[in-house]
């Protein structure tokens, strides 16, 4: 067991032990990975997007088996079942709550009667004072060197234009800091600027206790700062991820030719969901009202699910993408969860006193 070198307001809301958060990545944040994680004192996060609601539920059973540490679910707050999810949240005492999206007020406040935190990542400050008003608990922020899905601020900026905006509602809730952090002197920093925990995906992916394939880790491995990229072409909304043979040839596919390729994408993600054609469509319905997509991105956002599966699960990095944050470029080690807290932990405390000694 790490000692608690740090104490934050976020490890006093979550019962956690480090401010360190594995965020939940599509097909890689599973029972192993977020078990691993809270072994290890930090808060795991199952991605349930890329789960049907029966996996869902057992791979919560599977990580309480594993550990009796908090550890949180990430939900599509656009997703039709999304109540039916939350209820399996509250069965099961889970601790967390995340959602890639603003969760519907009604949500936030079935799960806090519950006792349970509820933490949306947000892209923008005004999105930020939105949730607090509706009485998250926390927020995660994530800068544009995440990985998957991002916007264009870094994270630099985006985090002090956050931690403002609540300070200017009176609102003091934990801000989780995401997007380019893997390792002590991020968390240092983060904690400087006032968040109180930092979230990180790409690290935790390229972990022992990560279940992709070695061999696409190794590939990871390989790349550098600049080997990554952000399309729109893969699913309609910008994704950051690693450059590849397919990457590049989908960026310079026209609409046309990508038709097909969706339509049996879109049959993919349907027989893996088990998913009817009318719930793909309420979900549909749901993803354009709440993100604003069009239809043409609506049906490219089944691509992404089926495409992440192939390289991530399968490791057929040929049919399928890797998600990335440009932080791959300074990682060359596969460390337990265990040793990757334990390092990004002591490596903040020795930060945080150097920086003290400064002060006069």
């Amino acid at each position: 067991m790490i000692e608690q070198r740090i104490r934050t307001p976020f490890t006093d809301l979550v019962g956690v032990r480090h401010p360190v958060v594995q965020t939940g990545m599509g097909w890689v944040s599973g029972a192993r990975l977020v078990s691993g994680t809270a072994n290890a004192g930090g808060l795991g996060i199952l991605a349930s997007a890329t789960m049907s609601y029966e996996e869902l539920e057992k791979a919560i059973v599977e990580v309480k088996g594993r550990t009796d540490a908090p550890f949180g679910v990430n939900l599509r707050a656009d997703a039709s079942d999304a109540p039916q999810r939350v209820e399996l949240l509250i069965e099961h005492g889970v601790k967390v709550a995340s959602f890639a999206l603003q969760p519907k007020p009604e949500l936030v406040k079935r799960l806090k009667d519950h006792g349970i935190v509820v933490m949306p990542s947000i892209g923008a400050a005004k999105h930020a004072i939105k949730v607090a008003g509706w009485g998250a608990d926390a927020v995660m922020v994530q800068g544009g060197e995440g990985g998957g899905h991002t916007g264009p601020v870094p994270t630099t900026l985006l985090l002090p234009s956050v931690l403002d905006a609540l300070t200017s509602v009176g609102s003091d809730i934990p801000v989780v800091a995401a997007g380019g952090f893997f390792d002590g002197r991020g968390l240092a920093a983060a904690l400087s600027y006032g968040a109180a925990a930092v979230g990180m995906g790409t690290r935790f992916l390229l972990t022992q206790d990560s279940a992709v394939p070695d061999a696409v880790k190794q590939l990871y491995l390989e790349r550098g700062l600049t080997d990554t990229v952000v399309t729109a072409k893969v699913d309609g909304m910008p994704h950051r991820m690693l450059r590849t043979g397919l990457v590049e040839e989908v960026e310079e596919t026209s609409r046309l030719r990508r038709l097909a390729p969706t339509a049996r994408r879109t049959l993919e993600f349907k027989k893996d969901s088990g998913m009817s054609w009318l719930g793909l469509a309420k979900d549909g319905r749901a993803m354009k009202k709440a993100s604003g997509r069009t239809l043409g991105q609506m049906a490219l956002a089944a691509n992404t699910p089926t495409m992440l599966k192939a390289g991530l699960v399968e490791g057929d990095t040929s049919a399928g993408v890797l998600a990335s944050g440009q932080v791959v470029g300074m990682i060359d080690d596969l460390p337990t969860c265990e040793e990757l807290i334990d390092r990004v932990v002591k490596g903040a405390a020795q930060e945080l006193g150097r920086a003290a000694s400064y002060v006069v």
